[in-house]
């Protein structure tokens, strides 16, 4: 019966891309979508037979029905769902996946180049990234994507440009009935350009079941600074895919902090980061905070492909009730990557005692003259901490949280931005 309806939808999408190449004129990315759409039929959906599936059964997604085009957008969202309070940041809307003009802030930046990607063609820093980095992966939901996406967000910042203030891009789900969206986006930072993009997904009240694949390129060039927010707050009936691919060059910093809070049903987060130069700098923070039957699976990559560059990547997952985290890290050291410096930990605590962990830290080092470390922890709530705090009159409902915040102090206080720390600090206390 799951193959069956896997296979309607499969013809649905087939279906769509037809339609798509027979009513558009011929447009600059006619052959590449045709391309990428060729790669998805020849894999079709990944199983848990896929390694790095193996934990993430999509088959009960593709088991629903979808409609793929939203209807008229809503000239009005509840954006207060998405508010980081004392936060001073440039709006861009999504709503269903499509760029919404009336929603979003105008950015009357110098340097500064905001466009939904259905019009960003003619950019000349589109026309050079474009599906340069994510579709070299062998993720079929990428190929999927650049063969249907309908819209996003394309940012481009000049060389030399230093942003004021960040850049917060909101992801409403609004849709009255099952949607399943195909959202692009890409980030180019330019020569000793810095920036900050803040994405907050949330759930209209009432939206209906929704699936989001939604694929992200980020390119950082030289001495470019990049400090990118990933803040998962959306409603039960949300179901995500996300892809974020992260090409670096010579004396650049990438950093990236990935949030999943009670909420969300499904959650899949790839993260590949190609260091492609010497003295290259990035690191993957990571807190994911479940409950209920949710589902958070992390899968990362670092690929060390030249010397002189350090990774840094540290993931906390708090399970609660009957949820399941996932966290699958690599990090690859090429031959030529001598003098490199990578870390990687990964530490779980089970509150729920029905909840489930399944952690796999990775480390290949091709290289003889590097210093690598990586390693996990997983284990339960400690009953003797919490009696320690109740015995000084702390009420256990308090001391639950202390000692969560103690256990996640070490990812949040790296944030960057005091207001997203505080926030996200606010939201795991919330969410226990």
């Amino acid at each position: 019966m799951i193959t069956q309806v896997t296979e309607s939808l499969y013809n649905q999408l087939t279906r769509a891309y037809e339609e798509d190449c027979a009513v558009q004129a011929p447009h600059p990315l006619g052959e590449l979508r045709k391309l990428a759409f060729e790669r998805f039929k020849q894999t079709g959906f990944p199983t848990v037979k896929w390694e790095d599936w193996k934990y993430t059964n999509t088959q009960p997604l593709l088991n629903q029905p979808y409609t793929l085009a939203g209807a008229d957008q809503p000239l009005h969202a509840d954006l207060a769902l998405a508010a980081i309070p004392g936060l001073d940041a440039y709006r861009i809307v999504l709503v269903d996946g499509v760029f919404s003009e009336a929603l979003s802030d105008s950015v009357p930046v110098a340097g500064l180049t905001v466009l939904p990607m259905e019009k960003a063609a003619d950019e000349l820093a589109f026309t050079k990234h474009f599906a340069e980095y994510a579709d070299k992966t062998d993720n079929p939901f990428v190929a999927l994507n650049t063969a249907l996406f309908k819209s996003g967000v394309f940012i481009s910042l000049a060389p030399n440009a230093v942003l004021d203030k960040p850049v917060h891009i909101i992801h409403v789900a609004a849709a009255e009935t099952p949607l399943f969206t195909q959202v692009r986006n890409l980030y180019v930072v330019g020569r000793h350009g810095e920036m900050e993009i803040i994405e907050s997904l949330v759930t209209e009240d009432g939206a209906a079941q929704y699936l989001n694949n939604h694929v992200s390129e980020i390119v950082v060039h030289e001495g470019g600074k990049l400090q990118h927010y990933a803040l998962q707050v959306a409603g039960e009936s949300g179901n995500y895919l996300n892809h974020t691919e992260v090409y670096q060059e010579k004396h650049s910093l990438y950093n990236n902090y990935n949030c999943s809070f009670p909420g969300a049903s499904f959650v899949r987060n790839n993260i590949n980061v190609r260091l492609d130069a010497s003295e290259v700098e990035s690191h993957l923070y990571g807190i994911a905070l479940t409950a209920g039957n949710q589902f958070v699976d992390n899968h990362t990559i670092v690929d060390h492909l030249k010397p002189h560059c350090e990774s840094y990547e540290w993931y906390k997952n708090i399970t609660q009730d009957t949820s399941t985290a996932v966290f699958n890290g690599k990090i690859f050291v090429r031959e030529d990557a001598q003098k490199t410096n990578a870390f990687q930990q990964n530490n779980n605590m089970l509150i729920g005692e029905q909840s489930a962990v399944y952690t796999k830290p990775q480390l290949e080092i091709f290289a003889d003259d590097v210093k690598c470390s990586h390693g996990c922890t997983i284990g339960q709530f400690d009953p003797e901490a919490l009696f320690y705090l109740r015995a000084r009159g702390i009420s256990e409902a308090q001391a639950r949280v202390l000692l969560v915040h103690a256990f996640a102090f070490d990812v949040t206080s790296r944030f960057a931005n005091d207001m997203v720390r505080k926030y996200v600090e606010h939201l795991v206390e919330e969410g226990l």
